[in-house]
């Protein structure tokens, strides 16, 4: 229960701080020193335990029952009580009034003393009975070495090609000591392979000495060093540490050595025995096996061995050789089914062994195979079969307190499923996991722990950017068993704070009911009541919603949910009462028609992430959008900008971020590091001075005539950083670029470009280009795409291009042309004096590109 103690604990800390911001003391009637008083309680009560939740104790469990259920009801009364001032209404559906606030807060700050007073007495009898202390559990208990069992167990199935390149790195002709990490989530074949290497007849011939070590998460340095000394054999000797050490140092010295860590947790032990390890100049190894990336980053190696899942097929030969002891199935009729179990194993091989034991030692009836096809990983982590659940669980009971929770919200999603990482962590926060770090916002230390969580191979990757966030990630399902364990063990089930409002409406809708917790429908659904607050409003009113019978025992406290509607629009400050500054807002998204006055500015200081839309913009109005204002939002580095409008009934010295007097009225903050701009229709020589000197852009998306015009002409000295170009629907034809203009560019993607003549040449002359995306372009363009792949191939470099010529009918080029210049013609109409004198680039533009669309035309015809 320690971990939904802390997490409850981290929820009420995190009110804790938002009812004391100096923007809402004016507005909410607390008392700040009772408020501060609760506050240092909680705080300790966190810190207590994060230091001594490993201890397994009875009394501890039971006094973090408690925490929790004190830290809910805490929580609970000041919602309420924010909630009652907030909304100014007596409505019968608000049971808090100010006056019973410090009598309910007083009550639960006497049951915190009285549990604080009995941990300080608990803490006494582990201070004088040290035999009470429990370590983490680790598989084997002790440390030990000696050569590995080469049995039936460390079997290769599946393995032959990683095993070939290890073996290549350990015998490769490097004089130096070398470090090989192997890395990889528990059961997935680390110390098999290990094992099999170790024991290869071209390695058995390659070194003079080889020694095997498991180390585990406890381990004994002295029984280590015994262990390395007598061929695994340890017995009791009065010898220091330094005498053990040196003796090994001796040994060691002059010979070609390999020594296997096994099962390495943290870079500790390391440490304390590197330097007994000489380096002889003669090819010696050192190889690791570790669940954690971060070991291998810390001992300095930037290529480690990562393990990889089985692929179908090689999971189906190593099930076939455990459950029959050959390649195939024997038995027929049970081909599918097993085919169909392995891949319910998702390439996992300590999955797929634990199966296979079952299944070897059965009586080969379809019935008995059928079923554990359904349920493979309730089988695998089966009691009769724990060994598989022994070993994920030490991933798990190793991991630090504040990962515990976050790790077990993992177990409310579907299998296979592939949750975007920006909303796993905003919902880490919303259930309060996430803990207040001092000069950090939530976001940041929520992505820290996401990443801490994947570099312990405990989460797994779908995607990351081109910057390395990632964007996608999931959990296998045997670690998703092992969560809905632990996640039902620990009751960590609490009332949901956070549903999206437009959400409710659309299923209360919707014909077909939906559960409004979980999103499934289905007949045993059933309509429950609840508040709904709003705030700014006269009243209160009751939502009807629908909730399913599983979601009704999940959430016992289901009746205490409230639904709070605060305002519909994001208001310009200059026309709401108080200057609030909104500190605590990073992301800002959706907002239509969006002023960025200074106002606006000097309010949302610490924002990082804006999505703005316009609609109809024309007629000169740009300026007074302010939109020359985002270069005060020091801290923005993601910026999404799009516009919706007419076209045809834009004149062209009117498009976005130009006023009427033909001066620019927009400007980016040089913080920028992602720029999306959809629609703006900003002539390309703009493109430099707008764009292309900011120092930290590194992926820029140009969509929809987001720059206007047949040509750009970038400069040197210019998009410094950029990895990522995107560029969609636009009428550029000459784009002139060099390799120096984009001199870190990684990725570059054309798409929907008809008129584009060619893809620069010179752009396959950047070091750091990886791969060109040109897909309904021009046949040139995508001829020239080709061309440049020929010739980086023929220079020895590696370039991916995928260039998909476009296939359009005549009729349908023929008529592009014919409603180009139509559009072209009535914005010639429209102001023809003012264009001639301000504007005689873009005469010239229209007339050459008239030219060149008619000879695209008669080039297409002649085909």
């Amino acid at each position: 229960m320690a971990v939904s103690a802390y997490a409850a604990l981290l929820s009420l800390a995190d009110v804790l701080n938002n009812v004391q911001h100096p923007a809402r003391r004016h507005r909410l009637q607390l008392d700040i020193d009772r408020i501060q008083s609760l506050q240092e309680k909680v705080q300790y009560l966190q810190d207590f335990l994060e230091v001594h939740s490993q201890r397994k104790s009875q009394e501890l469990e039971d006094l973090a029952v408690q925490i929790r259920a004190v830290a809910d009801d805490v929580e609970d009364i000041i919602d309420l009580h924010v909630v009652y001032q907030l909304s100014q209404n007596e409505s019968h559906h608000l049971q808090a009034t100010p006056s019973s606030f410090c009598e309910d807060i007083d009550k639960e700050i006497s049951k915190i003393d009285s549990i604080t007073k009995e941990l300080m007495m608990i803490k006494e009898d582990w201070s004088s009975d040290i035999r009470e202390q429990n370590p983490i559990p680790s598989l084997p208990a002790s440390s030990s070495t000696g050569l590995p069992s080469t049995g039936k167990d460390s079997t290769m199935v599946g393995f032959d090609e990683p095993l070939l390149h290890l073996i290549d790195e350990l015998t490769k002709d490097e004089s130096n000591l070398r470090i090989l990490p192997v890395v990889g989530m528990g059961g997935i074949g680390k110390t098999t392979l290990a094992q099999n290497a170790f024991n290869h007849p071209s390695i058995v011939n390659h070194f003079d000495v080889r020694i095997w070590c498991t180390i585990s998460q406890t381990y004994n340095v002295q029984e280590i060093l015994q262990g390395l000394l007598n061929d695994g054999k340890t017995q009791e000797t009065m010898e220091t540490l330094a005498k053990l050490g040196e003796r090994l140092h001796k040994k060691l010295f002059g010979r070609r050595y390999l020594i296997v860590m096994d099962d390495v947790w943290n870079i500790k032990v390391w440490n304390e025995l590197s330097l007994l390890f000489p380096d002889n100049g003669n090819r010696s190894r050192i190889m690791m096996t570790t669940r954690m990336s971060k070991v291998a980053v810390l001992l300095g190696c930037h290529d480690p061995y990562m393990m990889s899942f089985l692929t179908e097929e090689e999971s189906w030969n190593l099930f076939c050789d455990k459950v029959f002891g050959q390649k195939g199935c024997s038995y027929p009729e049970l081909e599918k089914i097993g085919m169909d179990i392995t891949k319910g194993c998702r390439g996992l091989p300590l999955a797929i062994v634990a199966i296979a034991g079952l299944l070897a030692n059965s009586n080969m009836q379809q019935k008995y195979w059928t079923s554990i096809a359904k349920n493979v990983n309730s089988f695998a982590n089966s009691q009769d079969n724990d060994h598989c659940l022994k070993v994920l669980s030490l991933s798990y009971n190793y991991l630090p307190l504040h990962l515990k929770a976050c790790f077990l919200y993992m177990s409310v999603l579907p299998e296979d499923y592939q949750i975007k990482a920006s909303e796993l962590v905003q919902i880490w926060i919303g259930e309060g996991f996430v803990k207040l770090v001092r000069g950090k916002i939530l976001e940041e230390t929520a992505n820290e722990y996401l990443e801490d969580l994947v570099a312990r191979n405990l989460i797994l990757i779908g995607e990351r950017t081109v910057c390395g966030k990632i964007t996608s990630c999931s959990i296998h399902d045997l670690l998703r068993d092992l969560c809905l364990r632990e996640f039902d063990r620990e009751h960590l089930v609490r009332n949901l704070k956070v549903r999206r409002k437009n959400r409710m409406e659309r299923w209360r809708n919707n014909p077909q009911k939906m559960c409004f917790m979980c999103s499934k429908s289905g007949s045993k659904l059933v309509c429950r009541d609840l508040p709904i607050v709003v705030v700014n409003w006269r009243s209160t009113s009751v939502v009807s919603i629908w909730i399913c019978d599983y979601c009704k025992i999940k959430y016992p406290n289901f009746a205490k949910l409230r639904l709070a509607r605060v305002m519909d629009d994001f208001t310009d400050p200059t026309t709401t009462p108080g200057s609030t500054i909104l500190e605590n807002l990073h992301t800002l998204s959706g907002i239509l028609n969006f002023r960025c006055t200074k106002e606006v500015v000097e309010r949302i200081p610490n924002l990082k992430k804006l999505k703005i839309k316009y609609y109809s913009i024309y007629n000169g109005k740009c300026s007074g959008f302010c939109l020359e204002n985002l270069a005060y939002l020091h801290k923005l580095e993601s910026l999404s900008l799009s516009i919706f409008t007419h076209w045809e009934k834009v004149p062209p010295y009117e498009k976005f971020g130009f006023g009427a007097d033909g001066q620019m009225y927009i400007a980016f903050p040089d913080s920028l590091k992602k720029l999306n701009l959809d629609g703006a229709g900003i002539p390309w020589e703009n493109a430099t001075t707008l764009i292309g000197s900011l120092p930290n852009l590194e992926v820029l998306k140009l969509l929809r005539h987001a720059f206007y015009g047949v040509e750009w002409n970038p400069e040197e000295g210019q998009f410094s950083r950029l990895k990522t170009l995107y560029i969609s629907e636009s009428y550029l034809v000459w784009w002139r670029a060099e390799s120096t203009h984009f001199p870190n560019l990684e990725r570059l993607f054309l798409t929907d470009m008809a008129y584009l003549k060619e893809v620069p040449f010179e752009i396959g002359d950047i070091a750091t280009l990886r791969s060109i995306y040109v897909e309904s372009c021009s046949n040139s363009a995508a001829v020239s795409a080709q061309r440049i792949e020929a010739e980086q191939h023929s220079n020895g470099n590696e370039l991916e291009v995928h260039a998909y010529r476009r296939n359009i009918p005549r009729w349908r080029l023929a008529l592009n042309v014919v409603l180009f210049i139509v559009r072209v013609t009535r914005a010639l109409n429209h102001e023809v004096n003012y264009i001639s004198i301000h504007s005689p680039v873009f005469l010239a533009d229209r007339a050459r590109e008239s030219e060149y669309l008619s000879s695209c035309a008669e080039s297409e015809s002649g085909d």
